[in-house]
């Protein structure tokens, strides 16, 4: 369908009825008819006049209001005819990592009055909101609920301030920023709504730019595009997307191009003449506010106004058919792992040891401990990934040489610790080409528990986010939607605590694993029957196997550390009392036989173990698969 102007023209006149501003209703009207030009990075330029990154950008408007005042009018002295708030990151969950969660309404009311002050009453005036953390659903509200409420305090904040729109911005969920234009019509203001695409054309959480313009248009956005994610150029290609599927204005705030590293700072090296050349491409694509994010300075958006000035965003090409970019189909059949430690569940029980790669370069213990195990029958072992965030040899490295040379399977436990998005998706590719096939998804232990120096931890992925990646890769494409030529053939656990008295939090963790892709769990140490009797009867309903936990203690003190300082581990009063003034061989003694006793009650009714011997003690865990193995026989 060819593209019409009237068609454009009619949708913001039904806006022009909302009862808007007379301001907002001129943004409106010349989004029709002349190319608006908005300000660059505030960041970027703060950063430039001295502000630390440990400073919070927003807290300027309360501390240092003159510095953002100046910074407003420097991009309006460039040829800005837009401004935005300095509020992007001023949202309650945002300012609560700073401390700064009650002064929320405040930091939006000041950034929204500074603006206006500086834009005077003859340019515009945008709120500037940004998305909001990975929220998860608590007890008692939603992940909804809690959005909303969120947005609203920050948009109504800003709206009081004096702003004349909002600038919806660097989004990845379609759904958070359909509630905050729902928010902004509320409020009587219209909005932009903006995505931060990556390279391949798709939001973080793999929106596309074609879904993007139908859920947004239909969600009433008075214009839509996407700013930050990249330079002008990958723009240019979103743009085009949007523009073959919707008929609304469109925006675009690109980057001054990428970054480049150099002497503890991110350099954008991308100059205004070149930025300015694209700008004057978006434009002939249909771009009718244009403006600049990262990397960009007052000196470039002069460069830029001066190129679009004589422009007009007339969009008289063909709509071209909307492509999907996972629409690629995978040739591969399903495919199965090629093994499965699973395969006897239901006919004996099966039993996997957990063993901790070494601190250093010297896998030898390991290795043997490894033999061990196999030549006594275990079906998996279990590597964990730098436990309680300490720094230990890589795992992956380490499953591959046990596979090798101990002929027994692994299960690989990887964090959303250690590595960013970019690192899992690479990390699991490659132990897949390494043969690797059986991963626990776990959040991973925060650094603070380790106290490894400089260490920070990264967390793009908790542990539902993980499934969700390995469920992308076994289907042929990552997390964006970008297909990889091929699928990985991953069996997916999870970890799951029963230890706590009410366990309806971990269940609703655990629906939302098996829901993401888990096929198997393993629990934390387990020391009741009261606790067993609990996790069998609350997993039932769940149909997946479930390895329960053992962690032989080995004295007083040991009993004493897990219970105060090991995060998931609760030992009851009972045991506690058990393991009271004992240490050496007369501890481990008591510890086994704890773990003994359980393992016996627990014939015939628990499908498998997940035993974890302390300290390395592989004879410990070979003490006990061998007792569940005689137990076999006799059953």
């Amino acid at each position: 369908m060819a593209f019409c102007e009237n068609i454009r023209f009619e949708s913001i006149c039904h806006m022009s009825l909302l009862n808007f501003s007379p301001r907002s209703s001129e943004f409106l009207e010349r989004l029709n008819t002349r190319v608006i030009v908005g300000d660059g990075a505030m960041g970027t330029l703060l950063y430039s006049r001295g502000v630390s990154l440990d400073v919070n950008f927003e807290q300027l408007n309360l501390r240092d209001p003159q510095l953002v005042r100046r910074a407003h009018e420097d991009y309006l002295a460039a040829g800005a005819q837009l401004i935005e708030t300095n509020t992007f990151g001023a949202n309650r969950l945002r300012l609560l990592a700073s401390g700064l969660a009650e002064q929320t309404v405040e930091i939006n009311r000041v950034g929204a009055a500074l603006a206006r002050q500086a834009a005077g009453e003859h340019r515009l005036v945008a709120g500037s909101v940004g998305p909001l953390p990975r929220l998860h659903e608590d007890d008692g509200e939603t992940v909804g609920d809690r959005t909303q409420e969120v947005l609203r305090e920050q948009m109504t904040a800003l709206a009081d301030g004096g702003i004349d729109l909002f600038l919806l911005e660097t989004f990845a969920n379609l759904e958070d920023l359909e509630t905050a234009l729902a928010i902004a019509h509320e409020l009587g203001l219209p909005a932009v709504a903006q995505l931060a695409f990556l390279e391949a054309g798709r939001t973080r959480d793999g929106v596309t730019a074609t879904a993007a313009a139908r859920s947004l248009s239909a969600a009433g956005a008075a214009a839509l595009g996407a700013n930050c994610g990249s330079g002008p150029q990958g723009i240019i290609r979103v743009v085009e997307d949007l523009a073959a599927a919707c008929t609304l204005p469109l925006s675009a705030f690109p980057n001054s191009g990428f970054p480049q590293y150099v002497d503890g700072r991110n350099i954008y090296l991308a100059t205004p003449e070149y930025f300015a050349a694209r700008g004057r491409d978006l434009v002939a694509n249909g771009v009718a506010l244009i403006g600049g994010c990262c990397g960009t300075t007052p000196a470039h958006i002069a460069a830029l106004a001066a190129a679009v000035a004589a422009l007009t965003p007339v969009r008289t090409q063909v709509a071209r058919p909307p492509v999907e970019r996972s629409a690629v189909p995978v040739a591969a059949a399903p495919v199965v792992p090629q093994r499965n430690f699973l395969a006897a569940w239901g006919e004996r029980p099966v039993v996997t040891v957990e063993l901790d790669p070494p601190r250093g370069l010297d896998c030898h213990k390991v290795l043997v401990g490894a033999q061990l195990l196999a030549d006594a029958g275990v079906d998996a072992i279990s590597i964990a990934e730098n436990p309680l965030a300490r720094i230990r040899l890589g795992n992956i490295a380490l499953a591959r040489e046990i596979e090798e040379r101990c002929r027994v399977e692994t299960i690989v436990h990887i964090t959303g610790r250690d590595r960013n998005l970019i690192g899992l998706h690479a990390d699991l590719m490659g132990a897949h080409l390494l043969g690797l096939r059986n991963i626990l998804a776990v959040t991973g232990d925060p650094v603070a528990v380790g106290g490894e120096a400089g260490a920070t931890g990264v967390f793009d992925l908790n542990s539902v986010g993980l499934l969700e990646l390995l469920a992308a890769l076994n289907n042929g494409c990552d997390l964006m939607g970008n297909t990889l030529g091929g699928r990985t053939s991953f069996q997916s656990g999870a970890a799951f605590n029963p230890n706590p008295e009410n366990l309806a939090g971990q269940l609703h963790k655990l629906k939302k694993k098996v829901a993401a892709g888990a096929r198997y769990i393993q629990t934390q140490p387990v020391y009741s029957m009261a606790v067993l009797d609990r996790l069998l009867a609350a997993t039932e309903p769940f149909a997946i196997p479930v390895l329960v936990g053992i962690l032989p203690l080995v004295s007083e003190r040991n009993a004493e550390f897990l219970h105060n300082e090991v995060p998931g581990i609760t030992l009851p009063d009972e045991i506690r009392g058990r393991m009271r003034g004992t240490s050496g061989a007369v501890g481990v003694a008591m510890g086994m036989s704890i773990a003994r006793e359980l393992i016996v009650a627990a014939r015939g009714r628990v499908g498998g173990f997940y035993l974890m011997p302390p300290f390395g003690r592989v004879e410990l865990a070979l003490e006990l698969l061998t007792m569940i193995r005689a137990q076999q026989q006799v059953g």
